[in-house]
């Protein structure tokens, strides 16, 4: 008995492109280790180093009167815009080494966010301003985004 050379063909050619469809899906499987961070990114703990100089920065939010009290915006969200607020002090600080550390910091943040493939909900954090409260500046009371933590509330 002699093979239908038009049914086996086909047959033949469905097997070897399922073949070479599976050698090739083989060869292009992504690594499991996970891309090195670009020369000079920052890293996590570079932000968290940021953030501790932030903190060291700000650690004087004495104040005498309400116009000596400010706030700044820090981190970065995913969509754009500070994370949260941070009160400061203009009674001994002018607030230029403060701010470059939050700008620096807020960089930082935009390269985890885009490392790390970060989304956000997108929504505004309003300033809360700030208050002399018991001779400190704090972030008035009751405002969203009133937090210190440097990590993601959204």
């Amino acid at each position: 008995m002699m093979k239908n050379p038009l049914r086996s063909r086909p047959l033949r050619l469905a097997t070897a492109s399922l073949l070479m469809l599976a050698a090739s899906a083989c060869g292009s499987a992504p690594s499991a280790t996970p891309a090195a961070p670009a020369p000079g990114a920052p890293t996590a703990t570079q932000t968290e180093a940021l953030w501790k100089k932030i903190q060291a920065a700000n650690a004087d939010t004495s104040c005498d009167t309400q116009s000596q009290c400010h706030t700044i915006g820090f981190g970065s969200k995913a969509c754009g815009g500070p994370e949260r607020y941070l009160a400061w002090s203009s009674k001994n600080s002018d607030g230029a080494a403060l701010k470059a550390l939050i700008e620096q910091h807020a960089a930082a943040r935009r390269a985890d966010d885009q490392r790390e493939q970060m989304m956000s909900t997108c929504s505004l954090v309003s300033d809360p301003g700030a208050s002399c409260r018991a001779g400190r500046c704090t972030i008035n009371p009751t405002a969203p985004g009133s937090g210190t933590d440097p990590r993601r509330a959204d």
